[in-house]
């Protein structure tokens, strides 16, 4: 089974990511940054993960498969545009679901994503009820006056 991303939905030139630098948008979060430009073609990857990030080539690529793979998985909601990402120093200790929700929140902030629904199954909290119309409270005839009295009395 081939799991790769068609050649028409990656940034590999270049020329393309320097466009995408130049002239894109960028959002970010600490893990890292998205650079998103609305280019009319469908909606295409690229990935910049350095030596920076992780000195091991297996943790580049482990954050790089991260990532395509929820790219994958959300290319058909994406808008047309080239998405490019680059990974931040953080990404290298950072686990796959915690990439995967940077990627989420970088894609909201720049707006490929709709915000998530709020529809969750506890009750809207009620709202609070009006105070009395007195502003001082009745003292409760339970508790101890608070005024010192001098001793002996």
């Amino acid at each position: 089974m081939n799991r790769r991303l068609p050649r028409q939905a990656r940034v590999r030139v270049r020329a393309e990511f320097n466009r995408v630098f130049g002239d894109g948008r960028r959002t970010g979060t600490p893990i890292l940054a998205l650079h998103l430009l609305h280019d009319g073609q469908p909606a295409r990857l690229g990935l910049a993960v350095s030596r920076k990030v992780d000195r091991r080539a297996v943790g580049r690529n482990r954050i790089k498969r991260a990532l395509r793979e929820e790219f994958r998985a959300l290319r058909a909601r994406l808008p047309d545009a080239a998405f490019v990402i680059v990974a931040r120093p953080a990404a290298a200790g950072a686990t796959r679901t915690v990439l995967r929700e940077a990627f989420h929140d970088a894609l909201r902030r720049a707006g490929a994503l709709p915000a998530p629904e709020s529809g969750g199954t506890m009750p809207a909290a009620p709202l609070p009820i009006p105070a009395a119309t007195s502003a001082i409270p009745a003292p409760a005839a339970d508790l101890p006056d608070p005024t010192p009295r001098p001793a002996g009395e």
